[in-house]
This record gives structure tokens, C-alpha cells and sequence, in this order.
């Protein structure tokens, strides 16, 4: 960990050059940028943890734009932000006009005129990216249908914290190749040198422009990527990853989706099978118990997805105070 910081700040990585910036997906930001953010998360989690309070959000306003329903990123963007003595307010398509009556670039320039930033939970990146456009203010993408970046951080945060560092991990995405979680994951493991497989049917392997890209990554990174459809790809895994097999506006696709992956459960049988007795079950939550993931694995003690879902508190406060320039 002291050598991962110390390289972060040899690479001349300071808070100034993160101000004004949008977190969009991982692809915009390098190892030493996203090494930052994870020092900084470590940094503020010690604070909560002390008790101590501070006020760097202080007449500040962020615009919570939701059009899917959220337990995590709304908490989180909302506690890290009110704690801080700035305000945030939440918006869902009910209470817009958000690409209905108004189209989203005028949205987006009412918002930055309002507000100091915006996060977006909802459908199509490209809603994420116009806001980002057009507003003149940090937008943060809390998930769309193609990525889910601040919930890997806080997966990489998690990891590090069992572990003591990343280097040398191997983490196994089981499931749905296409998800955005997976996607994000792809992005961010092939950037940092973290081993990763995708452990899922052939019909749902991530978009293979996407693996191109993080093939060159983690040809820079020392990463090895792994896409396959056989369970043995989880052998020497550190961490086994899953998310629900049926995502929100997928829900016609259930029985089908249910039948192709039914075999791909995380259960114990196939924790074992990594044949690491410390390997960790990580899911992003909420989770079907009984479909993705056994109910022993879930909730036994290999399970850390209680301490992922906190790390997203303090990831999101992270990128907040390094992109509104307080960090």
C-alpha cells in the first residue's frame, strides 16, 4: 500500500488536475489517476472512521438525476455529499423534464448553472455524456446500461483492504459478460495490473471492441485477461465476482436468461474451486439469493459485500472533493 502511494506521487499526481473533471468511465482516467482516488477514499474512510467531520462541501449543490431505482448510489451521493455541509437534490424523471419535454442539452445547461455537479443513474451512456457536455460541470456516472464506475472502485478499495494491495490479484467476473459491472471492471482491472476473467456463456462475452481497448491496457499494465466460458478460468482466483443475471429493462429476458446461466452460480463448490481457501465472494447488490449467488456463499464468511457497499460512501465522496477541486 505505502508503495502504491508512493509511486502515485512520484508520477506527479496531485488533487488540481482532477478539478472540473467528469467521471464518465474508467477509460478517460489512468493507473495513476485512479491510484490517486483510491488513496484519497482510503484517506476519507480514516476520517469517518475517527469520527471527525468537516465541512469541504460547504455551499455546494449536486443534482441527483435517477432513472432507475437505487439503494447504494443514492445513499452514498447524498451522505457523502450532506455530510460535508453541501446540499444535494434528488431528481427522477418524474420530477424533470429530462429528454420529454425539453431535450437534455437544454437540461443539462439549466443544471450547471444551479448546481456545482450532477450525477446521473439511468439508462443510456449517452444521456451521461450529453449532461457532461453541455453542463460545464462534473458529471458522475453512478450507472448506466454500459458502465458502472464508481462501484468498481469501491470493488478495488475492497480488494485491497482484505489483500493489503491489488498487485498480483486475480479477480473472476461469473455471469453476465456483458453487464456493465463486468464492462467497468474490465476497464479498471486491465488499467491498475490486476489478473481478470470473465467467466460467462459465449452469447453474452463482453463487446470485443471494449476487450480490444483494455488489451492495450493491460499490455502497459502487466494484466491478463481472461474471457471464457469454462469454470476452470476461476482456478486461483483472489475474489469471485457476481451481479443478477437479469438487469432493470431486461426483465422479458428472464426465463432465458435464468436457463444460460443457471450453471454459472456462484456456490460453494465452485468457491472451492479456485482452490484458495482466503478467496472472497463480491457482488454489487441487490442480490437475488438462490439465482447468482447460493445463500451459504452470500452469507458466509467469505462474503464482503457489506464492506463493498460502505466503500461506495467513500469512493463517491473521493471523487467528489477531487473533481470539485476541495481535495
Amino acid at each position: 500500500m505505502a508503495e502504491e502511494h508512493a509511486a502515485s506521487r512520484q508520477g506527479g499526481i496531485s488533487g488540481a488536475q482532477f478539478k472540473g473533471k467528469s467521471l464518465l468511465t474508467w477509460l478517460d482516467y489512468e493507473a495513476d489517476d485512479i491510484r490517486y482516488l483510491l488513496d484519497l477514499s482510503k484517506k476519507v474512510k480514516a476520517e469517518s472512521k475517527r469520527g471527525e467531520t468537516h465541512s469541504r462541501f460547504k455551499g455546494k449543490t449536486i443534482a441527483l438525476i435517477f432513472e432507475k431505482r437505487s439503494t447504494r448510489t443514492r445513499c452514498a451521493f447524498e451522505t457523502a455529499f450532506g455530510e460535508e455541509g453541501g446540499h444535494p437534490v434528488f431528481l427522477s424523471i418524474q420530477d424533470i423534464q429530462l429528454g420529454g419535454k425539453e431535450s437534455i442539452e437544454d437540461t443539462a445547461r439549466v443544471l450547471g448553472r444551479m448546481f456545482s455537479a450532477i450525477q446521473f443513474r439511468g439508462f443510456e451512456q449517452a444521456t451521461v455524456e450529453a449532461l457532461a457536455k453541455y453542463s460545464g460541470i462534473p458529471v458522475y456516472n453512478g450507472l448506466t446500461d454500459d458502465y458502472h464506475p464508481t462501484q468498481v472502485l469501491a470493488d478495488i478499495m475492497t480488494i485491497e483492504e482484505r489483500f493489503g494491495t491489488h498487485k498480483g490479484k486475480k479477480l473472476c467476473f461469473v455471469g453476465d459478460g456483458r453487464n456493465n459491472v463486468a464492462r467497468s471492471l474490465l476497464i479498471i482491472c486491465s488499467r491498475l495490473g490486476v489478473d481478470f476473467s470473465v467467466i460467462t456463456p459465449a452469447v453474452l462475452n463482453p463487446d470485443g471492441n471494449l476487450v480490444k481497448r483494455c488489451s492495450a491496457f493491460s499490455a502497459a499494465s502487466g494484466a491478463k485477461i481472461l474471457i471464457s466460458d469454462k469454470l476452470d478460468g476461476v482456478e486461483g482466483a483472489d475474489a469471485i465476482y457476481t451481479d443478477v443475471w437479469v438487469s432493470m429493462g431486461e426483465e422479458d429476458k428472464k426465463e432465458e436468461r435464468l436457463n444460460l446461466l443457471r450453471p454459472y452460480q456462484v456456490n460453494q463448490a465452485l468457491m472451492n474451486k479456485t482452490g484458495k481457501k482466503d478467496t472472497i465472494f463480491l457482488h454489487c447488490l441487490p442480490a437475488v439469493k438462490g439465482e447468482e449467488v447460493s445463500v451459504d456463499v452470500f452469507d458466509g464468511p467469505q462474503s464482503f459485500v457489506w464492506d463493498q457497499a460502505e466503500n461506495r460512501k467513500h469512493t463517491i465522496k473521493a471523487i467528489m472533493l477531487a473533481t470539485l477541486g476541495m481535495a
